[in-house]
């Protein structure tokens, strides 16, 4: 279902997105935050309800003059630290990216305090209850879903079979035989795939031209990413642009 989104919401998330995939992300807090993102990437909801909890009682920092603007800031990032995680944890990045833009809605609405403070706690289920339910419908064996969550993590990033062999700690020819067994794909197409998936969001919410997103995903040039792009969309990039705006200024929703 599409959705009409306010810009400073997008221009807030899209910023957000950018800053995550070129660099790390810095919080006073890192071993909480860390152990936070892992339970929710794993689906833990009462080891996630937990933390979050200790984080709240730590003095916050002060993100605005204003307390309902800080905690709402303060909610933003944490909704674009729960997306990563996620997609980390092999949610479909589309899927993930549509899930923050509603809760990024949420958060603009809610005008106190309590309610902020309630909600974080909401936000977070949600964003786990989606974790249990794509781990539901993966029947892959536990070397291919960590060979997923390594791709999803550095999607950004240059991968090779020999990185993703590495890290799970098996042969390349192995990994890679196996991959297409269950998927149905080889890694390379996969790894393709997730990339046109994620590179969308930027072609419909921002003007960042077609050639530096083919860049931000690792495509060796812009030829070759619009081939991929209309080989898995039947559109290319510029099309998909295109018709995706238009969609968003049209939506009566």
């Amino acid at each position: 279902m599409n959705r009409i989104f306010p810009s400073s919401s997008q221009q807030y998330l899209v910023s957000s997105r950018l800053q995550s995939l070129e660099q790390s992300f810095v919080h006073p807090k890192l071993d909480y935050e860390i152990e936070l993102l892992e339970a929710v990437r794993f689906g833990n909801d009462a080891k996630a309800l937990a933390v979050l909890y200790k984080i709240n009682e730590m003095e916050g920092a002060t993100l605005a003059a204003h307390p309902v603007r800080s905690k709402k800031n303060a909610l933003i990032a944490s909704c674009t630290l729960f997306t990563r995680a996620i997609i980390k944890g092999n949610v479909d990045p589309e899927t993930a990216f549509q899930l923050s833009d509603a809760f990024i809605l949420e958060i603009e609405k809610n005008t106190e305090l309590k309610q902020l403070i309630s909600f974080e706690y909401e936000m977070l289920l949600h964003f786990i209850d989606m974790i249990k339910k794509t781990t539901q419908t993966l029947d892959y064996s536990h070397i291919v879903i960590s060979a997923i969550g390594y791709i999803n993590e550095h999607i950004s990033q240059d991968l090779t079979l020999k990185q993703i062999a590495q890290h799970i700690r098996v042969h390349p020819s192995y990994i890679s035989d196996r991959f297409k067994k269950e998927t149905g794909i080889a890694i390379t197409t996969f790894i393709n795939q997730r990339r046109i998936e994620e590179s969308k969001h930027f072609l419909i919410h921002t003007h960042i031209p077609i050639s530096e997103i083919t860049l931000l995903y690792k495509f060796c040039n812009q030829s070759y990413y619009s081939l991929l792009f209309k080989q898995f969309t039947g559109q290319t990039p510029k099309q998909f642009r295109k018709n995706g705006l238009r969609v968003s200024v049209t939506d009566p929703e």
